[in-house]
């Protein structure tokens, strides 16, 4: 079973996402970006990250920034998951090597069939 690793702070995101995806996927949560590269250096390799930006200890973007310089954890694909809508933060996390970008609030379905397609390749 695939891993998927869930970072975000707010307990009502992750526990909707795990319940969606916990049927189909191995899901693990951390609530910032700080815990996320703990619970990684400790040996744990999921096969995708969704991440919020907007986090205490450890932003989003600082965690993709860390994930794409590390050689180790660069291959994991990242989706980030945002309330924020624009387009500039979207460009930014594409550039730092974001696979997607979706805006909360999102349809769990839609986010399950960009999922399946990411780790499809």
């Amino acid at each position: 079973m695939k891993k998927i690793l869930v970072v975000d702070d707010k307990p009502s995101i992750s526990k909707l996402i795990v319940q969606f995806l916990s049927q189909t996927f191995d899901v693990h949560t951390e609530e910032d970006g700080l815990k996320a590269l703990t619970w990684l250096q400790e040996g744990n390799v999921p096969d995708l990250i969704l991440t919020d930006l907007q986090m205490p200890n450890l932003d989003g973007i600082e965690l993709i920034k860390r994930l794409k310089e590390s050689g180790y954890f660069k291959d994991i694909p990242v989706i980030v998951l945002s309330s924020k809508e624009g387009s500039e933060d979207r460009i930014k996390c594409l550039r730092l090597g974001a696979e997607d970008y979706m805006v909360k609030p999102f349809n769990p379905e839609e986010l399950l069939v960009r999922i399946e397609k990411i780790l499809s390749r």
